[in-house]
């Protein structure tokens, strides 16, 4: 086994890796900022995530309002960010428009912002271009943030816990046995089956425990459209907000009995196969008719990703002194850097 001496980030290459992905599949842009070509893409990153944290962070300081009207402190470098990201953003809706009009692209349904463009010429004034980086962007934190933020928790998860790696890396192999002589990481994963994905019954379970204690929106919420009385008889009024912590509720034992803090994907098992709790319980992507419309795609792609990585290579962290601890943002992120080791995986 040989061990790459050079040790990486893995929350940063997930992060880059979702990057282009929601790019190429939701506005039909080679990002190529996974290689680190793109300067202009690295800087839109870090603004949106820095943006993320800065407008969080107004919900603890009473002084926000006051500081954005003298733009100083937190308020100025928010408003460094959302520059960049708005001029990124206008810059990609303007040549997409640019050649949807010289009719240079072959399909104008191909990508997600295409479809938007065709729609905006019937009411212009209400989808302009504000609308649509506002679309943009809520695809963004979606598509982004959940998927990379919950792969770098599994993987951290996982050199926690390496019986439990382990147990994910065999039922990997066993669903994949077809593809033993594949040595080409693009490759495998091109011919990873919907069929051999929905096999892996502990790999889905281990992603969602990931979940369970590390969701990808720790706090969320909702307004009263309307006065409404809750099941226990509290009453709200029009305008009132109502929020819970997603976070806090992974780890009560009310909830998810003593061993709440333990990463156990078995709980999530009967006989082998997955059985799923009640989403009013597991919270992770909401509930009721505003569930998440994203989930199945984001399991699918959380699988894909931890399937070939875990075929190829076992990984360990760069150093297990390190308290690791989440980045108080609106999702949730890995504080600082996820640094890891992969050891190549013989064949067995």
């Amino acid at each position: 086994m040989a061990i790459v001496d050079q040790i990486f980030d893995m929350q940063d290459t997930l992060m880059r890796c979702t990057l282009n992905s929601i790019f190429k599949v939701g506005f039909g842009v080679e990002l190529n900022c996974l290689e680190g070509s793109s300067k202009e893409g690295t800087e839109f990153m870090k603004a949106f995530d820095d943006s993320n944290a800065l407008v969080f962070r107004r919900y603890a300081d009473p002084l926000w309002k006051l500081k954005k009207y003298f733009n100083i402190g937190s308020e100025a470098s928010l408003k460094k960010n959302i520059k960049i990201i708005d001029a990124f953003v206008t810059n990609l809706i303007r040549t997409k428009r640019k050649l949807l009009a010289e009719e240079r692209l072959c399909d104008d349904k191909e990508d997600i912002l295409s479809r938007f463009l065709v729609e905006s010429k019937k009411d212009p004034e209400e989808m302009n271009d504000k609308y649509l980086r506002d679309i943009i962007l809520n695809f963004m934190i979606a598509g982004k943030d959940s998927s990379a933020n919950t792969l770098s928790w599994f993987f951290y998860m996982l050199c926690k816990n390496p019986v439990i790696q382990e147990k994910v890396a065999q039922e990997v192999r066993d669903f994949t046995r077809s593809q033993d002589d594949v040595v080409n990481v693009e490759e495998f994963t091109a011919n990873i089956t919907d069929t051999a994905l929905e096999q892996m019954h502990y790999l889905h379970a281990a992603l969602t425990e990931t979940l369970r204690l590390y969701p990808a929106v720790p706090l969320d919420g909702r307004c009263a459209e309307v006065d409404d009385i809750l099941p226990d008889g509290f009453r709200m009024k029009k305008g009132d907000g109502l929020y819970y912590m997603a976070y806090a509720m992974g780890r009560m034992p009310y909830i998810w009995g003593e061993d709440a803090e333990d990463f156990r994907p078995e709980r999530w098992l009967n006989n082998g196969v997955f059985q799923p709790e009640s989403p009013f319980k597991f919270i992770a992507f909401h509930a009721g008719p505003r569930i998440c419309l994203g989930k199945d795609f984001a399991y699918r792609q959380m699988k894909i990703v931890a399937t070939a990585l875990l075929r190829f290579f076992r990984f360990k962290l760069a150093d297990d002194t390190r308290k690791i601890t989440y980045r108080t943002m609106f999702t949730l992120h890995i504080d600082g850097s996820l640094n890891l080791r992969a050891i190549a995986r013989t064949k067995s």
